[in-house]
């Protein structure tokens, strides 16, 4: 269970881009703000392929990898749009409805890679939806 700790990691960071993505948007256009986040990105992913020796060139060329440049044309997308929504919307707002994805995401996995859909999980995605719901105002 290894993962746990990148998960902790990535939430507590994730979690912390969304409200300054948010501040940061009343002064730099979003799609400007996600270019220089996006250069910090790469940075250090690049850092991470230099120190840890992972990926070589063909990987960029693999039969796989037309599947990793579709996957980052919805990432660009998604990303896009979501700091234009930071920028005009309430952070308690738009952070919940883009949380959507984790249901979108676990449908998608049932439906479509053969993924299990047990009561449990069933029941968990409906109380995420509705926990999106209510986090994003409900009845407002």
């Amino acid at each position: 269970m290894e993962y746990l700790l990148w998960v902790v990691v990535a939430f507590l960071t994730y979690g912390l881009m969304a409200p300054l993505t948010s501040s940061v948007t009343e002064d730099v256009p979003p799609a400007v703000a996600l270019f220089l986040s996006t250069v910090i990105f790469l940075c250090a992913t690049s850092g991470v392929l230099l120190v840890t020796g992972t990926g070589t060139p063909a990987d960029a060329a693999s039969p796989a990898a037309g599947y990793v440049y579709v996957a980052g044309l919805f990432l660009s997308t998604g990303i896009l749009a979501y700091y234009q929504a930071l920028e005009i919307g309430p952070v308690s707002t738009v952070v919940p409805i883009y949380g959507l994805f984790i249901v979108g995401s676990s449908l998608v996995g049932i439906a479509f890679l053969g993924e299990e859909l047990t009561a449990t999980r069933a029941a968990g995605i409906g109380v995420a939806a509705l926990a999106i719901y209510l986090a994003a105002g409900g009845e407002e």
